[in-house]
């Protein structure tokens, strides 16, 4: 089953939305790239806009409110919490920073946004109306989600403080990375940038978009105007790679190894 229509469990990776300067153009990119559809909200919500598989919720997308400059477009990954003050209070009690105070989204939710103690940003949203995504791991949808950073200890140890996780390590030569899960099921990713990324790499989670063939993907994602970071790579859990969208956020593509699908 893909489809998840109820709330998630605490801990879980359960939304994820990006603001830019011009949704018309992040949809023009989107849509034909991973099949979306669009929803869009009305103005008390700054027409907040939802991507959509075949009706089901997948993220969001809006535009900045107010007059505050909005910081570099990036995806914010959103931690399912049954309760957001609990949350919030274990966040900063394990070292985490808050940026955005809890607050309530009409009778949609609660959310929050913090920084981890390794820089990395994520939200935290409390569900009510809305639970959060409705599918995952499939094409269209987020597969996995991550978080590279230079301290993988110092994160891991943050986020199972705060979480509870259960951790696999799976970690090789060169390689520091761990699987976090909740009931033996997996969750999230927990890994630490080599020396290769150089010590400017963003502390940062990254989005995994399920697809059908990741090398017409990633053809694809030229063809819409943005740009290849990693090219498609066969792994363990399949052909992988990294992509920017025309603001220059980051994001991952995965789909089958050629010849399995």
């Amino acid at each position: 089953m893909t489809t998840h229509r109820e709330a998630w469990p605490t801990g879980t990776p359960a939304w994820a939305d990006i603001t830019v300067p011009d949704v018309a153009v992040a949809r023009a990119f989107y849509g034909p790239l991973l099949g979306w559809e669009f929803e869009v909200g009305g103005p008390e919500l700054g027409f907040y806009t939802q991507a959509l598989v075949d009706g089901r919720r997948v993220v969001g997308l809006g535009e900045p409110m107010g007059d505050e400059p909005a910081p570099p477009p990036a995806w914010c990954v959103y931690l399912a919490a049954d309760d957001l003050a609990a949350t919030a209070a274990a966040i900063k009690e394990a070292g985490g920073q808050e940026v955005v105070p809890p607050m309530p989204i009409m009778d949609f939710g609660s959310m929050a946004i913090f920084v981890d103690t390794a820089g990395a940003v994520f939200g935290v949203w409390q569900p009510a109306e809305h639970t959060g995504w409705d599918v995952v791991e499939e094409p269209g949808a987020v597969v996995w989600s991550e978080v590279m950073v230079h301290d993988q200890p110092g994160a891991l140890e943050f986020y199972q403080r705060v979480f509870g996780y259960e951790v696999e390590d799976l970690s090789a030569p060169g390689f520091t990375y761990a699987s976090v899960s909740l009931g033996g099921a997996a969750l999230a990713g927990v890994g630490g940038y080599g020396a290769q990324a150089g010590a400017d790499a963003p502390a940062a989670w990254t989005l995994y978009f399920g697809v059908t063939d990741t090398d017409a993907a990633v053809a694809r994602v030229t063809e819409l105007g943005g740009t290849v970071v990693s090219p498609a790579t066969d792994t363990p859990f399949g052909r992988m790679a990294i992509a920017a969208g025309p603001f220059g956020e980051v994001f991952a593509l995965m789909g089958p190894v050629v010849g399995d699908a």
